[in-house]
């Protein structure tokens, strides 16, 4: 039996574009109020991974895969992004401890 591919409507992507534009928005607040930096980081961490989780799952049809591609795909992420962590924080150390020109 074969199996029909699941449709998504006009509706469902503009409900997900309005909740990704809430989150930019209550992001953008975020930057502007007086937290703590480590709060402030940890917050906005926690927004952009799920404004990615629900780019991934909406727009690259990530929902309608099976979970072992879904978790190649997290995987892959996270060591790119741990990779590239390792590569700028060199940088970024040498910025903050070098004496000014």
């Amino acid at each position: 039996m074969a199996t029909q591919p699941m449709q998504t409507t006009i509706r469902f992507y503009w409900i997900t574009w309005t909740i990704l534009l809430v989150l930019t928005v209550l992001m953008l607040l975020i930057d502007q109020s007086p937290l703590p930096r480590l709060l402030f980081v940890l917050v906005m961490l926690v927004a952009m991974l799920v404004k990615a989780s629900i780019i991934a799952a909406n727009f690259m049809h990530m929902r309608f895969e099976r979970i072992a591609l879904a978790w190649m795909v997290v995987i892959g992420l996270l060591i790119n992004g741990a990779i590239l962590f390792g590569l700028i924080v060199p940088d970024a150390l040498r910025a903050v401890t070098s004496e000014a020109w």
